[in-house]
């Protein structure tokens, strides 16, 4: 689903989308809440999203559409790239953010590569703003109670999921077989109480749990 301000924009979108055999655009929304309301009735597993909407922005839009159907993959494709911009994208569930510098074939591969379950925003540049952000730092015991609650293989997985692997990944670092990496996964995400991989990292590193890298 295309959620765009710009008719002509979102036209092109969808010949662009439309001329790939195994691309399917099911609507066109030009409105937070149009989108909404498309999304209750869609099949849609991706949402090519504006940010900037005439009665919300896309953050709001995404949101809601995630609220109703959570394994939606989101796509920003908007020519706002400020950084609190890209942090509310990430809050509403984004796991892709294009500029409208995007040529055509960034376009389809992002759409291909969410549809898989793959993120495509840089982890650990939105962890840092957060960090740069913070006003406040979980005090040394409180990490350790928050850490309490994962076990070992579980921290393994989230930091392994910070640096941006997938399953495949994960499970030849960890020399274990890819539905148990699945299956830590899902418990990682249950107990940080997000919806995605990437929020799950980004939580993890707001509580203190994810050591930032040195560079």
């Amino acid at each position: 689903m295309i959620v765009q301000n710009h008719p002509p924009l979102a036209s092109a979108i969808e010949r662009i989308l439309q001329a790939e055999s195994d691309v399917d655009v099911c609507g066109i929304a030009r409105s937070g809440e149009e989108a909404a309301e498309f999304a209750s009735r869609a099949e849609a597993t991706v949402v090519l999203m504006d940010f900037h909407l005439p009665d919300m922005t896309g953050a709001a839009a995404a949101a809601g559409i995630r609220a109703t159907a959570p394994g939606v993959a989101v796509v920003f494709h908007s020519a706002e790239d400020s950084e609190t911009a890209l942090l509310d994208a990430i809050d509403a569930g984004a796991t892709a953010y294009l500029t409208k510098s995007a040529t055509a074939d960034q376009i389809v591969e992002a759409v291909r590569r969410v549809s898989k379950g793959e993120v495509l925003i840089p982890v650990w540049l939105f962890i840092k703003a957060i960090a740069r952000q913070r006003t406040m730092t979980v005090k040394e015991h409180e990490r350790t109670r928050l850490a309490a609650e994962f076990t070992g293989r579980e921290l393994e997985v989230l930091d392994l999921m910070a640096e941006g692997l997938d399953t495949n990944a994960m499970s030849r670092r960890l020399g274990i077989a890819t539905n148990t990496v699945d299956w830590h996964v899902r418990h990682v995400i249950e107990k940080l109480q997000v919806h995605s991989k990437l929020q799950a990292v980004i939580a993890a590193a707001r509580l203190g749990l994810i050591t930032m890298p040195e560079s």
